[in-house]
């Protein structure tokens, strides 16, 4: 469907409606007018899919009942596939299959990417498909130091996405993000201790050089 502006995915014309109700409006009407949203991935939204190790689908079957799944996966394992395409090997896992189903009749989807650690997130609006016999996607798609198995392919073509505020984003960091903190502190703990422990091997030799001294001198 023809939007005029790119963010008419979700701006909805009740969702109009609301705004015009409540004050913002015309604060979103003029972001529109000035470009707005994207539906291009740029080399910063290519960077901020690239660092991310999990991130929230959402699909809704024909009846539009909702659901979201949680993907993960290494850093990067949602990969960027030109400027409007995603794709991300689908691992085995509890073989509900809800999206499987859902998008075969129901191929609109949703892309929540969120960065605790940076306060920063990311929705992407789109449309997806899983691909189950395309062996040279799936091998581009697979991490060879990952220890799952891929069954098949979600491509994700974009729509549209938007870069939200950092309000009320709590920052929580992943073990691999506080692993470079955790060594720096260790390190200097390492450190101080060496220094003390120098320090009172130090103070042990002046001590007995002291009394080796003053036995010496009784001995005379």
């Amino acid at each position: 469907m023809d939007r005029e502006h790119i963010s008419d995915i979700a701006f909805t014309p009740a969702v109009k409606a609301a705004q015009d109700r409540l004050g913002s409006r015309a604060g979103y009407a003029r972001m529109e007018e000035k470009g707005g949203w994207s539906d291009r991935v740029t080399p910063d939204l290519a960077a901020f899919i690239a660092a991310r190790d999990s991130f929230y689908m959402a699909t809704a079957n024909a009846a539009g009942q909702p659901y979201i799944q949680h993907r993960g996966g290494p850093p990067g394992f949602l990969k960027v596939i030109d400027a409007h395409t995603l794709a991300f090997a689908d691992f085995s896992g509890n073989r509900q299959y809800i999206s499987l189903g859902n998008l075969s009749e129901n191929d609109r989807a949703f892309l929540f990417l969120m960065d605790y650690a940076g306060r920063r997130r990311v929705k992407l609006w789109g449309r997806a498909r899983f691909v189950e016999d395309d062996a040279a996607l799936l091998a581009q798609l697979a991490d060879d130091g990952y220890d799952a198995q891929p069954e098949r392919a979600l491509v994700f073509t974009v729509e549209a996405w938007d870069v939200n505020c950092p309000r009320h984003i709590a920052p929580r960091f992943t073990e691999r993000e506080m692993a470079p903190a955790i060594r720096n502190v260790l390190d200097s703990s390492v450190q101080q201790f060496q220094a003390r422990i120098d320090a009172l091997e130090a103070e042990l030799a002046a001590a007995k050089a002291a009394l080796a001294a003053m036995g010496g001198g009784a001995g005379g």
